[in-house]
């Protein structure tokens, strides 16, 4: 067959991810506080893009005011000298006029204030000059820095108590090590022959310099484990016996509730075994993790849910967590004008476009998250009416099929938002659970309403007759909920609640 070669046109379609669509999917599944950080970046990179804020008003706007009211700026400066004239003639700036009229030396009065008078040839100022600083702010010398408080970490009050404890410059260093290796609880975690071994020190050293330490406040810092936290706890509050080392020695049955196998081996009777269990709860298992705790973020709703007058629910975004942006098009013909070369007007150009497609999309991010949203109330109205039990189960096909979307742009609308409703704050995939099925062949169950049907059965049981998963089984199916025993299981692990021996163990020693 022979080669030739021709021309041929041919039509077909294909989907290409532009840089612009890649953002808008981006900007779809960022959180609020991802949001707005991303919105800031681009508006120290991109100079065509300005925040709208509510009371400046659309941009240009502030321009066009002045340009337009050039009479009024003027008879307002006017007025500011006169105000000017009448202050300097109404307040009585002059040192000497003043301590004649009070009888009194200024001499010494506020010596440390700038401009203060200190001698009867000293300068006077206008009032003018006295109120306004000379660099139209705050003068350099003020730290507003020196008026915030600092809060105290745990290093710095170790360190403080190591100074005054030790004498030794050796000690010292090898305290500081020791310090610098606590983690946030205030454990430790040490290897003696490795640590002396770094310091050309004996073992004992090492040991003797953490004896030390172990004294400091709070108490329980530089423990290697739990018990050994407890112990210096108990210490410090002289209240550690043989029956209670026993117990710290077997501290894992404690977390068992194997209370009969305790009074065995501490050799106490119940009551005692009870004062000693109490004891214990009263301590701090991490006494370092109160120091250099970060501020805990706010939970922010992006979507308010409120009951409306007709019956429905009232569906509204939150307007605080959506970013205000505006394209200055008044900015853009101006430098567009000014441009040099080609290598600027497409700069310029590139920065027009990026700045329209990001509102746009944020625009198109805002409506996406109403619709998402509204779709998600209207299909969970029991929930928010009645309460968990009538939470459906639902997945994101059904929302999608809805609104005419797909599968995974809701799956992105759901992921980092929060809905404030009547019954709290939700995340949006909180709504999306998987069914169990009814035994009478009705709808079928959530399995988050399953969930709090189980937890509400152990929180009510009688101490005297706990329940077991195959009796809590019998009583869901009693309710219409097919579950099986190992889904009874699996969901009362997940809400850390023990099993039936350890409930009994429990709650018995409550009573």
């Amino acid at each position: 067959m022979a080669l030739s070669t021709k021309l041929e046109l041919r039509q077909s379609q294909s989907l290409i991810m532009t840089p612009q669509l890649m953002q808008a999917i981006k900007l779809l599944q960022l959180s609020n506080l991802d949001l707005s950080a991303y919105v800031e970046a681009e508006l120290e990179r991109n100079p065509l893009l300005e925040k709208s804020d509510s009371e400046a008003g659309l941009p240009g706007e502030e321009a066009q005011g002045q340009s337009d009211t050039g009479d009024e700026g003027g008879s307002a400066a006017g007025s500011d000298a006169e105000a000017s004239d009448w202050m300097e003639n109404q307040l009585e700036i002059n040192s000497e006029s003043i301590a004649s009229r009070m009888d009194t030396d200024l001499g010494n009065v506020f010596q440390d204030e700038p401009g203060a008078p200190t001698h009867k040839d000293a300068p006077v100022l206008t009032a003018s000059e006295s109120i306004r600083p000379a660099s139209g702010g705050l003068s350099e010398d003020y730290n507003l820095e020196a008026f915030v408080a600092e809060s105290e970490t745990l290093s710095q009050m170790l360190e403080d108590q190591m100074h005054m404890a030790l004498s030794d410059p050796v000690d010292k260093l090898i305290a500081a090590n020791l310090i610098n290796s606590l983690d946030d609880n205030g454990y430790l975690e040490l290897d003696t022959e490795a640590t002396a071994g770094s310091f050309g020190v004996s073992p004992e050293r090492i040991e003797a310099v953490l004896a030390v330490l172990q004294t400091f406040e709070p108490a329980g810092v530089f423990a290697r484990n739990l018990a050994e936290c407890l112990k210096l706890q108990l210490l410090e509050r002289n209240r550690f016996d043989p029956a209670m080392a026993a117990l710290l020695e077997n501290i894992d049955l404690l977390a068992k509730r194997d209370l009969a196998a305790l009074k065995r081996i501490c050799r106490v009777d119940e009551e005692d075994l009870a004062e000693m269990i109490q004891e214990i709860r009263a301590l701090d298992p991490k006494p370092g993790a109160v120091f250099g705790v970060a501020p805990v973020q706010p939970l922010v709703p992006d979507v308010f849910v409120r009951p409306a007058s007709d019956g429905t629910w009232h569906v509204e975004l939150n307007s605080d967590t959506l970013p205000k942006v505006l394209v200055n098009q008044t900015y853009y013909a101006t430098i567009t004008k000014r441009t040099r070369g080609e290598s600027e007007r497409e700069y310029l150009t590139d920065c027009l476009q990026t700045a329209n497609w990001l509102v746009k999309s944020l625009d198109q991010r805002a409506k996406t998250i109403l619709k998402v949203s509204t779709e998600i109330v209207r299909q969970q109205d029991g929930f928010l009416t009645h309460g968990i039990e009538y939470l459906r189960p639902l997945n994101l096909k059904v929302v999608a099929d809805a609104i005419g979307m797909h599968e995974s742009t809701v799956s992105r609308v759901t992921s980092n938002k929060y809905m404030a409703t009547p019954r709290g704050i939700f995340e949006l995939k909180y709504f999306f659970t998987s069914a169990i099925s009814a035994t009478d062949g009705e709808d079928a169950h959530s399995a988050e309403s399953v969930r709090y049907k189980i937890k509400q059965l152990i929180d009510a049981e009688d101490p005297k007759a706990i329940l077991s998963d195959d009796t809590i089984v019998k009583i869901l199916v009693g309710e219409g909920v097919n579950i099986a025993r190992r889904t009874v299981a699996k969901y009362r692990e997940a809400m850390k609640l023990g099993s039936s021996v350890q409930r009994r163990r429990e709650k018995r020693s409550r009573l």
